[in-house]
């Protein structure tokens, strides 16, 4: 217990400075507001309209979606660059030379990634709780369910993000090869429109994947039961939602470790120095 705490606090220290040096960076933060507000600006134009059957403002409808693609986006895509990345300057490597230092790197990532998606969230959140109708009433009763789901989706998708990254050595490629099965799991898996509409061996496929969890479980915390006619099952599936990115979170957090590990053991510092060079060249 005392080894695993050490960890869970060295992991936490990494994540922390991770943190800091992204909210120095004009670069990274600059992207985070430019996302915020292009979402904030699409979803406003959606105020007003009604979707159909029902009284649920379309912006408020959508929103959730939003919330989902952050989770998903952060958690798998921006930690597969991330470490792609990290490969390249020699952090993987340094990571290696320490006593626990992939176990502790994993858990890093994974408090970055999560203040990074609770921040946008919150940007996200707070203005739509003036400008959607129904979104105060929805959080007020249902935060606890979003916050927990928010938790627990990251936990079930950053394991993975390390996977990706894993498989590539180049954050470019991540970007252009690895990116792409990603958004085509979400644009099958109801994010942005009800699942039920697309062939059931579709929503299938989406459902062994936490992409249709995430957004399920966010669904069911901000809209009212009067959006259930758009669900499989029309129930929004608690325990299974929680049953499928639990299961998820503690395959991703036994595959990851190992397969770091096993990154790291081919990393070296002729490795390093090979991408360094090649980093410059592409600059």
């Amino acid at each position: 217990m005392n080894r695993t705490a050490h960890l869970l606090r060295q992991g936490w220290a990494s994540g922390g400075l991770a943190l800091m040096a992204s909210l120095r960076s004009v670069q990274e933060m600059l992207g985070t507001v430019a996302f915020v507000a292009a979402f904030c600006v699409g979803l406003s134009f959606m105020r007003g309209r009604a979707v159909e059957g029902t009284s649920v403002d379309a912006a408020t409808a959508a929103l959730p979606g939003v919330l989902g693609l952050s989770v998903v986006f952060t958690g798998v895509v921006a930690t597969a660059m991330v470490l792609a990345t990290e490969r390249e300057d020699g952090t993987l490597l340094r990571a290696k030379a320490l006593p626990d230092g992939i176990t502790v790197y994993l858990i890093g990532k994974i408090v970055y990634a999560a203040a990074l998606v609770l921040t946008t969230v919150a940007l996200l959140v707070l203005p739509g709780l003036f400008l959607f109708d129904g979104l105060a009433a929805g959080l007020a009763r249902g935060w606890p369910l979003l916050l927990g789901v928010l938790l627990l989706g990251m936990v079930a998708t950053i394991p993975f993000g390390a996977v990706l990254g894993s498989l590539f050595d180049n954050p470019r490629l991540v970007n252009a090869v690895g990116a792409v099965p990603i958004f085509a799991l979400t644009g099958i898996s109801g994010i942005f429109f009800p699942i039920t509409a697309l062939p059931e061996w579709l929503q299938w496929i989406a459902q062994a994947f936490p992409v249709y969890w995430v957004g399920l479980g966010l669904r069911s915390a901000v809209l009212p039961d009067s959006m259930l006619s758009a669900e499989i099952g029309e129930s929004w599936r608690h325990l299974e939602t929680m049953g499928a990115l639990g299961a998820w979170a503690v395959l991703g957090l036994v595959l990851a470790p190992w397969l770091l590990r096993r990154t790291a053991r081919r990393v070296s510092g002729a490795n390093v120095e090979k991408a360094r060079q090649k980093a410059m060249q592409r600059v």
